[in-house]
């Protein structure tokens, strides 16, 4: 019988894998944090809108797969993949993302995706992302833009 956290965790890529935004939210606690290379730091509502944001903009157009689930009482971590079309460029990016966790009272309060931000950016962005992608310039870049979509996201979402 796997532990809860590790069915947390199977809860949460499930619902990624369905685009079912709402219950990886659920996943969360309150105040979780998230950090990845393209994003930065989240927090909250931020956290939980990136993850809307991304599945409604993905629909039937990302393939999510995971595995390797491990969890204790306090932390877990797993491996996921993501293929999708790159939205800039329409380039077809195959992620390999290492997931870490950390729990509490049944919920993710820290979630930490690391991935090989150059081979990302080779894939997404072609030659420049291949010859630059290394550089904090375009990691900075690509964060800028990242941070704006999903403030421009969540300002829509409170109009509607």
């Amino acid at each position: 019988m796997a532990h809860a956290n590790e069915e947390l965790i199977h809860r949460f890529y499930t619902a990624f894998t369905k685009g079912d935004a709402q219950t990886m939210g659920d996943c969360y606690a309150d105040d979780v944090e998230f950090c990845d290379p393209a994003f930065g730091v989240l927090h909250g509502e931020e956290a939980r809108s990136m993850w809307k944001m991304l599945t409604e903009r993905a629909k039937g157009r990302i393939n999510i797969t995971f595995r390797d689930v491990h969890a204790d009482d306090h932390k877990g971590r797993a491996h996921w993949e993501a293929i999708y079309p790159f939205s800039k460029t329409g380039r077809t990016v195959h992620n390999k993302i290492d997931a870490a966790f950390d729990f509490k009272n049944g919920k993710i309060v820290r979630h930490y995706d690391t991935f090989n931000f150059w081979s990302w950016a080779s894939m997404a962005l072609g030659p420049v992302g291949m010859l630059l992608g290394f550089t904090p310039i375009i990691r900075n870049k690509v964060r800028r833009e990242a941070r704006a979509q999903l403030e421009q996201y969540m300002k829509s979402a409170k109009k509607s």
